[in-house]
């Protein structure tokens, strides 16, 4: 592979404009793209095949009256203090305002309170549910402008329901990281110029993936935090993969290399591990696609298109920069900093003191056993909250106290009970020759008499065929609730009685049931996902590093990331440490598809800093330094690099987490602390002390498998055999005699 991409990075290097010309012709042509099918996204939680999901779909086919596929908005109303909405005048206003909610465009209908019984006992409050005909109608202004009448009455009115649920827009907060990672490019480098190609590179990959995922919402189904995810990782990643190879070209023009050799050998070395990294990171995320939900799938694909970009920038559009800039990239001194090789060999400061990474590195190999027991017991004691993870998914209740949708699902709750902000549907299939009123009426009686159930029936909807039924179900406590989370087992524990006594097929399904139904699915394929990403980062190690040690005790490292940002993530989002310093507004559950898309991502995250610090380390090892010294020496070479791109990513994520979304906050939150713990922690710390207890069996491998594995020579060392002996010829090669003869 060196050899394959040394070629690359020379002709990337030579063709610098066409290669230039290519990617921002790409760019453009994404540009355009997004502009000409860019169409609305659709979070939808739906996992096919299970029993919410196609008690929909029987609705769909045989009731599609009561299962249409369109939005919908619940608007509260609450009379005056001393008033009812049953006053002449507060009602008059009540049917003005149905009047300007039904001339909405896409409404199909509109309930009046009054009519379906949905006024509150003490008759002062009441809600109207407005039903859409498309799944996203983007009517906030208009919702917000028919309610006039009520308002203008004296009446409160608030809004809720998916038809109010605003696309998730990032604003400036990511603006913070990209500045963040600017001064740490500074500060490394000590020169614009060197710091300005990776914040280059990453703009223009960005660019191109979030156009290509706008534009092809005009094909599949794109979640709106989609772009999100793949703006935050595309960003960090197109950063870090472009500094480690600006600062290997950086470190061979120091030796006295031309350009277009030192990028050459730049790719061949830094850019090998940059392929294996990102290629750890794409299984990963594509591997979501194997877990069966469609949501984790598109995110995971489109996580993995930036991904490749960010890769394929570092590549081909770093060594074209590095042409335009010539020596430059070595010079813009800025005042106050030095100018430097961040893999310089000599790692003393200007006082002729060891730097700080020296004296880092000779600690942890110098006194391994005891780092080992401190850092194990840290990150054990971190991840001990874990133990306690409870997944779901945020509703109006998770949202900020000063939203209308906050003040609507509040108010149902106060004046009708909090469960009738999440009601269950008992779906009944009487097609096999049941009777279907008999058996509606055994649900309504079973279902009952549970005790978490408000109110069941009190009579059922049958469609037209007369062989389906629909029961609601109105629970005591709210939809994020765990009580109610028991109540739908007990309810399908319950219906399946039924079944057995009527013949008919009973299920359970509303917004609250697939919910449920959506968290049980991703928490059964949380370990399946797991064993598989730790199987996979053993093999792909193996193979990058040709031992068997070091890929085993990187994936062990591995697991302690994963366990002690999930602790970090339940102290903070579930047990609310530290939540009002992070403006948290949910703090009662953990975003239920958060932990296997954070496997994924921080496996992947992880391999990165692996492979960036230990082929240093391994490149020392293969060319005959001892153990301790080669991992010395390869520390030296790559920790200050590696420390900033870990502040970079870190950054980067940092910034996200301000955003004010639940989603966006926990993810941003999990990969800012899985960095820090496995960079600084895992990577920085362990890793050494292992290897410096395994000596040289950490390097060994039986010598079948050394046979059968491929040689990818991520450390270049195939370049440096063929450079020495280049080398060797040219020194046994006479000199042609001169003109002037004997």
């Amino acid at each position: 592979m060196s050899t394959y991409l040394y070629r690359l990075g020379r002709f990337a290097f030579r063709r610098r404009w066409l290669v230039t010309g290519f990617w921002v012709g790409l760019l453009a042509l994404m540009s355009i793209g997004a502009t000409a099918l860019a169409e609305g996204t659709t979070d939808s939680f739906d996992i096919p095949g299970t029993e919410s999901m196609e008690a929909l779909e029987l609705l769909e086919e045989r009731f599609p009256e009561a299962a249409a596929d369109g939005a919908t908005a619940r608007v509260v109303f609450l009379a005056p203090p001393g008033e009812t909405l049953t006053d002449p005048d507060n009602q008059a206003a009540i049917s003005d305002t149905l009047g300007e909610l039904a001339q909405i465009p896409d409404v199909v209908s509109v309930a009046d309170p009054f009519q379906a019984q949905l006024v509150s006992p003490d008759g002062t409050a009441a809600i109207a549910q407005v039903d859409f005909g498309v799944a996203l109608p983007a009517a906030n202004q208009e919702l917000t402008a028919a309610v006039a009448p009520a308002q203008d009455a004296g009446l409160t009115v608030e809004l809720g329901g998916e038809a109010l649920m605003q696309e998730f827009e990032q604003g400036a907060a990511d603006l913070i990281g990209l500045a963040v990672a600017a001064l740490v490019l500074i500060v490394t480098f000590g020169s614009f110029v060197a710091a300005g190609l990776p914040l280059l590179n990453a703009i223009i990959g960005i660019g191109v993936t979030l156009g290509a995922v706008t534009a092809a919402t005009s094909f599949v189904n794109v979640s709106s935090f989609t772009p999100t995810l793949a703006m935050m990782l595309g960003l960090a990643l197109a950063i870090d993969y472009s500094l480690f190879i600006v600062s290997r070209y950086r470190h061979e023009r120091s030796t006295g290399l031309d350009g277009q050799e030192a990028i050459g050998r730049a790719l061949g070395t830094a850019g090998s591990a940059v392929v294996f990294a990102g290629l750890t990171v794409v299984i990963a995320l594509a591997g979501l696609s194997v877990v069966g939900v469609p949501i984790l799938r598109e995110m995971g694909l489109a996580a993995a298109l930036a991904v490749t970009l960010s890769v394929l920038i570092a590549l081909t559009m770093v060594p074209a920069m590095c042409g335009f800039a010539g020596r430059l990239i070595l010079g813009g001194r800025i005042p106050g900093l030095r100018a430097r090789d961040p893999e310089a060999d000599d790692v003393d400061d200007v006082r002729g003191k060891p730097s700080l990474g020296t004296r880092w590195v000779r600690l942890v190999t110098s006194r391994p056993v005891p780092v080992l027991v401190i850092a194990g017991l840290v990150m054990l004691t971190l991840a001990i909250p874990a133990m306690s993870l409870r997944l779901g998914l945020p509703d109006e209740g998770s949202m900020p106290e000063d939203t209308t949708q906050r003040r609507a699902y509040d108010l149902i709750a106060e004046k009708f009970g909090p469960g009738l902000n999440g009601p269950l549907m008992v779906v009944v299939d009487a097609s096999g020759g049941a009777d279907v009123q008999a058996a509606s009426q055994q649900v309504i009686a079973a279902v009952g008499e549970l005790d978490g159930v408000a109110l069941a029936g009190p009579e059922p909807r049958v469609n037209q065929a007369g062989d389906t039924a629909l029961v609601t179900i109105i629970p005591t406590t709210g939809p994020s609730d765990i009580e109610t989370e028991d109540l739908v087992g007990e309810i399908r524990d319950r219906t399946g009685q039924v079944e057995s006594d009527t013949g008919a097929e009973v299920s359970v399904s509303g917004s609250t049931a697939i919910i449920i139904d959506f968290t049980g699915k991703l928490g059964a394929a949380l370990l399946p996902y797991l064993g598989l990403v730790v199987g996979l980062s053993f093999l792909l190690l193996m193979l990058v590093f040709r031992s068997v040690l070091v890929p085993l005790k990187a994936a062990l490292g591995f697991l302690l990331t994963v366990g002690a940002t999930f602790g970090a993530v339940v102290a903070v989002f579930q047990w609310g440490w530290a939540a009002d310093l992070l403006a948290v507004e949910q703090t009662n559950m953990i975003i239920s598809f958060l932990p296997i898309f954070l496997i994924g991502v921080v496996f992947g995250l992880a391999m990165d800093y692996q492979v960036f610090l230990v082929t240093r380390m391994r490149e020392e090892h293969v060319h005959g330094a001892a153990p301790i010294p080669a991992i010395v020496t390869g520390f030296q070479h790559s920790s200050r690099v590696v420390t900033a791109a870990a502040i970079i990513m870190i950054s980067v994520f940092a910034g996200f987490a301000l955003s004010g979304d639940d989603f966006i906050m926990q993810v941003a939150f999990a990969l800012a602390t899985a960095i820090a713990l496995d960079a600084f922690v895992v990577r920085m710390t362990l890793v050494p002390a292992v290897l410096a207890l395994l000596k040289r069996s950490a390097w060994w491998l039986p010598r079948w498998l050394d046979r059968l594995l491929p040689n990818v020579d991520v450390e270049g060392d195939k370049l440096r055999v063929a450079r020495e002996a280049t080398t060797a010829v040219a020194a046994r090669t006479p000199e042609p005699a001169s003109a002037g003869g004997r």
